[in-house]
């Protein structure tokens, strides 16, 4: 009898292959180049693309937590070169690539990932005029970031010293280049912050590739310079070599030697300015002494100097002539004033308010009685015409009438006065009012005046 068959499901069978590739040692973990399309960066941050050459290509995926890390944004129709693991998805039964590192192909990547982060961070503000601080003018420390062992340090620490002797010097050295050059210099950055000794700090190195420069391309390496409390002057290559951090920081040297040079004032120039502005104080001070002299002299010559008491004499004569007038002035003015005081005075009694007010008090108490004699009339009219309406409406009142024995019907609500027969029907109910209180009666039959038999009876 044949052996009996062994049946796998889907499911099985994928996932089997699964584990044979996740235990294949060079598929689990492998490099690859390769050029990029279909790319879509989904909103989870998960990046989803194919990788393809000339004549084939792989699905590949890069998780969120991964491709944070990328120095550049994958584009579509890129070069990179991508590293990870080869694996099937089982539920597709598809096998992918998923990539855990992910470089730009070759040198122009390079160029191209350095574009798309300069361009990031000047978006962000990052090289914005408006966050570059001044230097100071004399600083007292200098902090100085490279390589111990460069010829940069050397150049740097030179012309400090020959420029500005007095000033002090920091050096914490650091890589350069290499794959822990960009972190070893963040860390620099922040110990020299929070030591708080130096006044500007210089970060830089002397020439090279752009691979040997790429650490002062790094975002962090930006960044921290960007955050630096202390003013950061970048000294990286020569002249024509242009880092990420040139434009974060808040100066740019072309070389580490014209760092040094922009960081400290010449001494010797401030000592030849010093001694400038001395002898153009002196010649301003003796052009003044000069003038003061002649001045002295002018004045030595003067009439007024030649004979003093003839002067006094003339200005005592026309002191006195000022007090005379002065006293004639005010004595014509003191006699003006009483004048006119008289004047007023003679006026006012002529229109004193004493008669005045006697005449208009006679006229108020004139008026009041008036008044009085009007109202008491007035108020005697008015009652006596009260009285004759209180009479007529009393006469004219239904009371009246119904004291006399008559009544007055009214209809069930004792809205309507019933007037006719024709305002009621037989089984209707009305009210009765009379003098001395009210009957609720209902219509059993009615009769008009001149008919002697009734048009209705009631049951």
């Amino acid at each position: 009898m044949a052996a009996e068959r062994q049946v796998y499901s889907i499911k099985e069978l994928n996932r089997y292959i699964r584990m044979k590739l996740d235990s294949d040692t060079l598929l689990s973990d492998v490099w690859i180049r390769g050029e990029i399309s279909n790319f879509t960066h989904h909103g989870s941050g998960h990046m989803y693309f194919t990788l393809k050459d000339e004549s084939s290509r792989i699905k590949a995926i890069m998780f969120a937590s991964h491709n944070q890390r990328l120095p550049f944004i994958p584009k579509e129709g890129a070069r990179v070169i991508a590293r990870g693991n080869v694996t099937v998805y089982e539920r597709d039964g598809q096998y992918q690539f998923y990539a855990t590192h992910m470089q730009p192909d070759g040198i122009g990547s390079l160029y191209l990932a350095y574009e798309q982060l300069k361009s990031k961070l000047e978006q962000e503000g990052l090289f914005a005029e408006a966050r570059k601080r001044p230097l100071p003018r004399f600083p007292k420390c200098i902090g100085v970031i490279t390589s111990p062992t460069g010829a940069a340090v050397r150049d740097i620490v030179i012309t400090l010293q020959r420029r500005f002797p007095q000033v002090g010097i920091v050096i914490y050295p650091v890589l350069v280049q290499g794959k822990g050059a960009a972190p070893s210099i963040v860390k620099a950055i922040g110990a020299l912050n929070r030591m708080g000794e130096a006044d500007v700090l210089i970060v830089g190195r002397g020439g090279g590739s752009l691979e040997e420069l790429w650490a002062f391309n790094e975002e962090e390496v930006a960044r921290a310079i960007s955050a630096s409390r202390i003013p950061v002057i970048s000294a990286v290559g020569h002249e024509t070599d242009f880092t990420i951090a040139d434009f974060a920081a808040d100066l740019r040297a072309a070389t580490p030697t014209a760092a040094a040079e922009l960081a400290v004032p010449h001494a010797g120039e401030l000592a030849a300015q010093l001694r400038q502005q001395q002898q153009r104080l002196r010649q301003a001070l003796q052009r003044r002494a000069q003038r003061g002299r002649e001045r002295h002299a002018g004045l030595e010559r003067s009439l007024a100097l030649a004979g003093p008491r003839r002067s006094l004499m003339q200005h005592t004569q026309r002191l006195d002539q000022l007090r005379e007038r002065l006293q004639r002035s005010a004595d014509a003015r003191l006699s003006r004033s009483r004048e006119r005081k008289a004047v007023l005075h003679h006026s006012l009694q002529r229109f004193h308010p004493h008669g005045s007010v006697a005449a208009a008090r006679q006229r108020t108490e004139s008026m009041r009685r008036e008044l009085m004699g009007a109202m008491q009339a007035r108020l005697q009219e008015k009652r006596a015409r009260y009285v004759a309406e209180i009479r007529h409406l009393d006469a004219l009142s239904p009371l009246k009438v119904m004291s006399r024995g008559y009544s007055l019907v009214y209809d069930e609500a004792e809205e309507h006065l019933i007037k006719s027969l024709t305002e009621v029907q037989l089984g209707d109910l009305v009210v009765i009012k009379m003098n001395d209180g009210q009957l609720n009666c209902q219509v059993w039959g009615m009769k008009e005046d001149g008919k002697d038999d009734d048009e209705g009876s009631g049951t």
